[in-house]
């Protein structure tokens, strides 16, 4: 609805951008300069008593509710809002406040969006690491139930449940490993930069940066507020992972339309027409996810690449409530995928009959023949004819040696004749195959140990970010006591 008390440069624009960022923005930005202003009077650069009344009225916003703030014209922004409440809060002038000396909303901006960032990051890391191991339980559970893997679409070979979902939590692993350097990447500080010629005043970026529980300071205070090449990689590893995903999800779908796995009734949805019907359409749902994370991204890095390398809101404003979606999808996201497959379970597999009849057999039978030295494409050429004449159930010892024979290769003895028929007619082989990367239950059940191991790694080192950031919120609320109370 149309505000006719705004302009409408207000109304269209300012007011959105206000209720978008107003939640977001406030706590840390109060966070922020409550660091900020112990900096300036430990610098000496503001008398301790004035130090004591804006940290005094900083405590007291700190108890506000940002989502009752809203826009009604008389600045510009929320940087300005808190602003005015903090001069109410200090029960002084707006002209009085110290605030922003040493500050621009520049790297106020950027310093705040990284906190957020950072966050949201650690959130979604752990739904990823949660994901990860309900995929990495399964795969250890299921590592010998047998199924048909496919490609183009059609049977292709027999593979295990366990060695389909260890190779997804892989993935997983690799996302997880990357969120933590995006991490690290994103937890360095740019305050002090000011607008992005720093300042001639001596102040401390190195003591807001510890405070805030940043690990250090970016080196170049024009990056510092041009920089955006940690928004960039954020909104592509979300549209990267979120992708993988959707894959899984799409193979998911088959599985379940085969009843080789159950349907977990609290995924699904009724039909409103069809009674007996339960649609799996969380499924579906991923999917989308995926592709509007994406969208994002692309979002974000068209309006990165479209602006000057110095502060710009097409660069900064405009890409962070973009990246907010896409963190807050991104969590979703790995919260369905690791609830959803944390309650499936083998349903009706595909028995060896099944397995055989799809042709999903052939390539272990035609490796038989290669083990007794027949070269491969013979061994090729006299599968396929043995496929083309009959189903393997059906071939027997005298029909290879025949048709090896009828190709040129008379040589092949009944024994590799026999393995031949076995590989073909048995594809549970598959599952005591001993190749370390292969499906063999005991090498997929190494597989997931291993993968443990990494993920406890990565786990281990955002762990650490985490304890960092407590004692840096106890410091800090430690300095503005002493401030305070001095």
């Amino acid at each position: 609805m149309t505000d006719r008390s705004l302009t409408v440069y207000q109304d269209n624009h300012l007011r959105v951008a206000f209720e978008h960022h107003a939640a977001a923005f406030y706590g840390p930005m109060v966070q922020a300069s409550r660091a900020h202003v112990v900096m300036l009077a430990e610098q000496g650069l503001v008398p301790g008593d004035r130090a004591a009344t804006l940290l005094r009225g900083l405590e007291n916003l700190a108890t506000d509710d940002p989502a009752t703030l809203t826009y009604d014209g008389s600045v510009e922004d929320v940087y300005f809002t808190m602003e005015h409440r903090l001069a109410e809060a200090c029960e002084i002038a707006p002209a009085e406040l110290d605030v922003q000396m040493a500050r621009s909303r520049n790297d106020l901006d950027q310093g705040i969006f990284r906190m957020i960032l950072r966050d949201q990051l650690i959130a979604v890391h752990s739904a990823a690491l949660a994901a990860c191991t309900a995929v990495l339980d399964a795969a250890e559970r299921d590592a010998d139930v047998v199924i048909v893997g496919y490609t183009h679409r059609r049977p292709a070979q027999p593979t295990t449940i366990g060695h389909v979902l260890a190779g997804y939590a892989e993935a997983l692993v690799g996302q997880a490993q990357a969120y933590t350097a995006l991490l690290d990447q994103i937890n360095v500080s740019p305050l002090g930069a000011c607008a992005f010629a720093g300042t001639d005043l001596d102040i401390d970026s190195t003591r807001v940066a510890e405070l805030l529980g940043f690990d250090g300071v970016v080196l170049n205070s024009y990056e510092a507020v041009a920089g955006a090449d940690h928004l960039v990689r954020v909104g592509t590893l979300n549209a990267q992972a979120l992708a993988t995903g959707a894959r899984l999800a799409r193979t998911l779908m088959d599985w379940l339309s085969w009843q080789w796995v159950t349907t977990p009734q609290e995924f699904t949805q009724g039909s409103s027409i069809m009674p007996q019907k339960r649609n799996p359409v969380v499924l579906e749902h991923l999917v989308s996810m995926a592709g509007a994370t994406a969208a994002d991204a692309a979002s974000v890095l068209n309006n990165v690449g479209a602006a000057w390398w110095e502060d710009s809101n097409n660069a900064t404003t405009d890409v962070q409530a973009r990246l907010w979606d896409s963190n807050d999808r991104a969590e979703r996201f790995f919260r369905l995928v690791g609830g959803f497959i944390a309650q499936i379970e083998p349903l009706a597999p595909p028995g060896a009959e099944q397995i055989v009849a799809t042709g999903a057999t052939t390539t272990a039978a035609a490796d038989a023949l290669t083990a007794f030295g027949v070269p491969f494409r013979a061994a090729h050429s006299i599968v396929g004819r043995l496929v083309r004449a009959a189903d393997p159930a059906e071939w027997d010892v005298a029909m290879v040696l025949d048709t090896a024979a009828a190709i040129g290769q008379p040589g092949v003895s009944e024994q590799a004749a026999a393995e031949l028929i076995a590989a073909a007619t048995d594809p549970h082989r598959v599952a005591r195959r001993q190749q370390p990367d292969g499906p063999g239950a005991e090498q997929v059940r190494h597989q997931v140990n291993q993968l443990r191991a990494s993920l406890g790694r990565t786990e281990e080192h955002v762990s650490g970010l985490r304890a960092r950031l407590a004692t840096a919120a106890g410091s800090l609320d430690a300095a503005v006591r002493k401030w305070i109370t001095a």
